[in-house]
Parts: structure tokens; sequence; C-alpha cells
């Protein structure tokens, strides 16, 4: 799940307006070492978190307040590193939102929207105005974002025009020309970011992060957590609970990550979804009483214009577009609507537009999905995202160059649209240079129940991911929703209601409960 473009879009100038709420050493780490998995002692000997009001900063964005919420800004000093006494430190940013009408105060819900790299802070601000009031009434809304995330020590390491190649690159590479060209652009990546960051990558894990959200919690004065984790931010959180099992007050885990997936068949479960969520589109599509945009075929409509934007690619009517939509282009566009069938509807109008020559809305969805603003730059997601999932992957678990080919000529055959993209991520950490910290098994054991969200129609974290997380957590309680897209709280009444119940009043949901679409 990712927080809304428009706030998203708006973090260099909250950077700007909240200059004065910064705290502590705002130096970039300069080094690390691979950091521990072994569960840790919680933090209690910290200082309350310093916040300021920071509600007119917020709404001179242009951000909307019609709950008439109060927000509050500041940062948290967190240490580079927790294998040394010493540490120097690195300020973690927060935002914690209020409601007005608040009564009987149960403490902070503590937000991760996932990614990797995508802003908890943003998230919170945006999630708060569409959270069901009866949490918003107990709960502080709380966000942060994670080391090397955003406002936090952003890691800054991809230039645009990299970027730009990125997305425009082959999307469905399965000839050796074809993959020689794309793990090129990842070579030249991994190599800028080696070359920015050094060791000092090996910082922003997700072990360490979830450390940092235990010091969160103790400085917020809460004596338990109580967590809302969405995709990557199941990952978060479960390894919060493995570490820290006797402080997880409520955890839900939306949309969850397979824990007992390597980094192949993770890919493949992915390539799966995606290619389930695609035909999930292309039937709702076909299904319309007014007809489909792209006719009674949209597999075969988007394999036509894929060919035809490698011929020619696609020029936009935006103003001052320069840009021209290659293949690559047009499949991060789709990408970008299989996270949320509200985006169906435009994509198959901005497919359509693309095969009578205007790209414009194509790039809308792309742009959208890579985080790239109007004015050629880009937020830091995909170099956050980059450097978290290569701290957290085991060095061995990736491809070698000569071993892509063969694998996306396979993958591509049997997943056509996504399968050789999938293929061709797994040599990202393998050109990956600096210290891992692997993710620790999950069981969690001694920690309260926790609550798995998981989606039937769910392509980018498929639902067996869901049911191996609430399996292996022991006390593991798993929630479906029949329905289509990523995650499902609070979108669904059914899930909503189970949910709000068991943060507000600890009441665990039937584990299986089944939720219909």
């Amino acid at each position: 799940m990712r927080a809304s473009r428009g706030l998203l879009a708006a973090a260099s100038g909250l950077l700007l307006l909240l200059g004065g709420c910064t705290s502590g050493d705002s130096d970039e780490p300069d080094s690390t070492a691979a950091s521990s998995a072994a569960p840790t002692t919680a933090a209690e000997d910290v200082d309350p978190v310093e916040l300021q009001d920071c509600t007119d900063d917020i709404l001179e964005l242009g951000v909307g307040n019609p709950r008439s919420l109060s927000f509050e800004c500041g940062y948290l000093d967190v240490p580079i590193s927790y294998e040394e006494a010493d540490s120097e430190t690195l300020p973690m940013f927060v935002v914690r939102a209020r409601f007005p009408g608040q009564t009987d105060r149960i403490g902070s819900l503590v937000i991760n929207p996932g990614g990797p790299g995508a802003s908890g802070a943003y998230s919170a601000i945006d999630l708060a105005q569409t959270l069901p009031e009866d949490v918003l009434r107990r709960f502080d809304i709380v966000g942060f974002d994670p080391r090397g995330v955003n406002l936090t020590t952003p890691v800054d390491c991809i230039p645009a025009t990299l970027k730009d190649q990125q997305t425009a690159a082959e999307p469905r590479p399965v000839t050796p020309e074809q993959v020689d060209a794309v793990l090129a652009l990842t070579d030249e990546t991994a190599d800028a970011c080696g070359e920015e960051y050094g060791e000092a990558l090996g910082t922003f894990n997700t072990v360490d992060t979830a450390r940092d959200m235990d010091r969160l919690r103790a400085a917020l004065g809460d004596e338990q957590l109580t967590y809302l984790g969405y995709s990557y931010g199941t990952t978060l959180g479960s390894t919060y609970a493995e570490l820290f099992p006797e402080k997880v007050r409520a955890f839900v885990l939306d949309g969850a990550v397979d824990p007992d997936k390597d980094a192949q068949a993770d890919a493949e479960a992915s390539a799966a979804g995606l290619e389930a969520g695609f035909d999930a589109f292309a039937a709702n599509c076909t299904s319309l009483i007014s007809g489909c945009p792209i006719g009674d075929n949209p597999r075969q409509f988007v394999y036509e214009l894929l060919d035809q934007a490698a011929q020619t690619p696609i020029a936009s009517s935006k103003a001052g577009e320069t840009r021209q939509a290659t293949p690559g282009v047009v499949m991060t566009g789709v990408l970008s609507a299989m996270y949320d069938p509200a985006s169906w509807p435009q994509l198959s109008q901005a497919l359509r537009a693309a095969r009578d020559g205007d790209a414009a809305g194509i790039f809308s969805l792309a742009d959208s999905y890579s985080q790239r603003l109007d004015d050629g730059t880009y937020t830091n997601l995909l170099d956050a995202n980059l450097a978290i999932n290569c701290a957290d992957t085991p060095e061995d678990e990736g491809l070698s160059a000569d071993e892509v080919l063969p694998l996306a000529q396979q993958w591509g055959f049997q997943y056509p649209l996504f399968g050789a993209g999938s293929a061709a991520s797994l040599y990202t950490c393998t050109a990956w240079d600096a210290p891992r910290t692997p993710l620790p098994e999950r069981d969690a054991e001694g920690s309260a129940p926790i609550v798995v969200v998981g989606n039937a129609g769910d392509p980018v974290t498929p639902l067996p991911g869901a049911v191996d997380m609430a399996e292996d957590l022991t006390g593991g309680v798993l929630v479906t929703w029949q329905g289509q897209g990523h995650t499902s709280y609070p979108r669904t009444d059914c899930v909503t209601a189970a949910v709000n119940q068991y943060l507000i009043d600890l009441v665990v949901p039937q584990d299986g409960l089944v939720c219909p679409a």
C-alpha cells in the first residue's frame, strides 16, 4: 500500500516548513556492521518524543482536513547501530494526528504503509482522514518515516535520469540482449548507491527499524504497542513481534508478505499474483454494460500495445512532456493499477488513449507508481525500497547474471506479462555490495494474539502469504476478505468491524473468519 500521491509530492515542502522541529544529530550514518536479529531488550529508558504543533504547516501543503484533526511533528533520535553502545544517532521523523472528539484514549496506533520505502508519516496523515471514527476516538494515529525513508535520513543515490531509464527499460526481457541491457542498469544503480554510501547502506534494514519502533513506543509513553501494518509493514510488524513479543498489545498485519518464501519463490508468486490480478481487471472490463474501452480481449490488446510502443514509442499530449512511452512505461502503468480496482477504469481509458497515440494517462499511472513528480524529480521511494530490500536479503538468495536469462525465458512463457521482469529482478541484490541483516524467523512466541488479514484477490501479496504468516505466528489469527486489490482494512464492513473490535477492546476475531466481497 502506498500513501496518497498528493501527500508524497509534498515531502520537500514539509521538510522546509518543519525545519524548526528538528532535533538531534542529523548527520548521515557513515558505517554499520550487520546487526543481530536476536531478541532484544525493550526500550524503557527513552525520553518522551518532543512533538510540536504542525497543523498549519500541513494544511499549507493543500492537505484537506474535513475531520478538523490536529497534527504534531518532530524527530526522535535512534541509534545508527544497536550493536555499539556509544553509537551516533539519526533523527527519525514522526507525525501524530489527533481527532477532536477523542475520549477514553487507549494510546497510540502506529502505522506503516509498506513499500518498503513508503512514508509512514504521510500515511498517518492520510489514514487519519479515512480510518473509522471509533478508532480515532480511542487512539492517536502515529506515523514515522523508517530509517532511509522520506524525512528520516533519506537514501538518495539513484539519479532521476537513471530512474527514467529503469522505467523505460524492456519490461519482459527474454533475449540475451534485453537481459544484458536490464542487468546493466541494475549494475549502474548498485554502483551509484555503493559510491554514495558504501557500507552505510547496511544501516537501512528492517531489524533495526523494528528496534527504532520500540524506542518510538517508549517515547510515546505506551507500555505496549498497537500497530497497523500494510504489505511490507507486515514484515516490519512481525519482526517487531519476534524481537519484542511481550510488547505486543494488538497488531493488525494486512496484506502479508509471505515469511516462508525465499526471494525466488516470492518473485514467482508475485508474477503469478499479478497475472491473476490482470485477468480480474480484464474480466471486470469486459463485463461492463457500456463495453470495455479496450475490447473483448484486454490481454491481447496490451500485447499489441507493447509491440506498438516497441516499434514507435508513444508521445504524450501533456503540456511540456518530452518523454515517450516505451513498453516499460506501459507495463509500469499496468502494474500501478493492479494495486486498487478503483484504478481499473483509469487504466482501460489510458491504454486505449495510448493505442490512439496519447500516452498521457499511461504516464500518469506510471509516475504515480514510481513517485516521479511533475518537475521530473522523484521522491526517494525507489532508493529506499532497493536499500531496505537488499539489506534484508541474504547474499545467497539472488541470481547470477548467467542464471537470469533461462529463468526469464521460462517465466516469460508461464507468466507472459510479469514473469520475465520478475526473474530479472532477482539479480538486483546480487549486484548490491553492502552488509546484510537477514530477517529472523518469526513465530513471536509469547506475544498477544496477532490478526493477519489476507485478500483472496490481492495481486501484490497473494493470500497464501497471509495464510503462512498466520500459521507461523504462535498467536496468529487469519481473517480473509474475498475481494480484489491490495490490502483490505478498512475497505469492507466485515473486516472493519472485526479489526475495530480487536484494536479497541482486544476481542480477537475467530481464526479463519471469511468476509464476503
